[in-house]
């Protein structure tokens, strides 16, 4: 690994999106590339053998002109437990930007399907998009669950939002919106998802079905984050179509177009 992607970031605020759901937003001035949008960071979380790894944290936005970045997480155990009590004026020490981007088209419609926490690159993604036309897919358990509604609202034209017990927008799963539209006839030029593996296989399958190319972002526990070892590993369809292979979601991905992910 490259020192240029060890960075001492300066915590510039820190928002509580909900019961257990975080936002931090970071200095990146010593940052010599851009970050782009389907990235991720890997951060070092606490100095204990219980955070001996590092997490790997959604990029949520960024602006590489102002030389800030938002990150953002959900409390799943000791390691973002304690990457919560952040404050700002604190250092966090992060390996990045990492990973693949997003195709972004300069024209076009897209549409972005998330649930829960995956919805956090596909924000990045819709507002470097202001030239396309942009449809929001997001699913949440329930109601208490919803976050960052304004926020995709003022990067989307359109925005639905389901929830799986009916108790805020729509009344079921978020892949039946999609799904109805599709059926409609909004049929978009591409699609983005990032979730609940259940819900993105879905997704696929829907986008083969009516001929949309479809972008996946993979969520997957990382050690090292760039390749090096073995607690990401996940199965890849080789380009030359001679099989599947066992690739790496940190250096492979996380985009990866669905075609090499997902069979079928």
């Amino acid at each position: 690994m490259s020192f240029d992607k060890l960075h001492d970031c300066k915590v510039i605020d820190v928002i509580k999106l909900s019961e257990d759901v975080f936002s931090i937003k970071i200095d990146i001035s010593d940052f010599d590339v851009p970050v782009r949008p389907g990235q991720f960071v890997n951060v070092k979380c606490g100095r204990g053998l219980e955070t001996l790894l590092r997490r790997p944290i959604s990029i949520c936005d960024a602006d590489n002109e102002q030389k800030t970045m938002t990150l953002a997480f959900q409390i799943r155990g000791k390691g973002t437990e304690i990457l919560a009590l952040t404050k700002i004026g604190d250092i966090l020490d992060i390996i990045g930007p990492l990973g693949t981007e997003f195709y972004q088209p300069d024209s076009g419609n897209i549409a972005v399907v998330g649930g829960g926490i995956g919805i956090f690159p596909l924000y990045y993604l819709l507002k470097e998009l202001p030239s396309c036309t942009r449809k929001t897919y997001l699913g949440f358990r329930n109601k208490d669950s919803v976050f960052m509604e304004e926020d995709f609202t003022n990067v989307s034209e359109k925005i639905n939002i389901a929830t799986d017990d009916g108790s805020y927008g729509y009344d079921g799963f978020v892949t039946a919106m999609l799904k109805a539209d599709l059926e409609a006839g909004n049929i978009p030029d591409v699609i983005y998802t990032c979730g609940p593996v259940q819900m993105m296989s879905i997704v696929v399958k829907l986008a083969n079905e009516y001929g949309v190319k479809c972008q996946v972002s993979m969520e997957e526990r990382m050690g090292c984050g760039i390749g090096a070892c073995l607690v990401c590993s996940c199965k890849l369809k080789s380009d030359n179509e001679s099989g599947w292979y066992n690739g790496h979601v940190c250096k492979d991905g996380p985009v990866i177009w669905s075609d090499r992910v997902f069979e079928g």
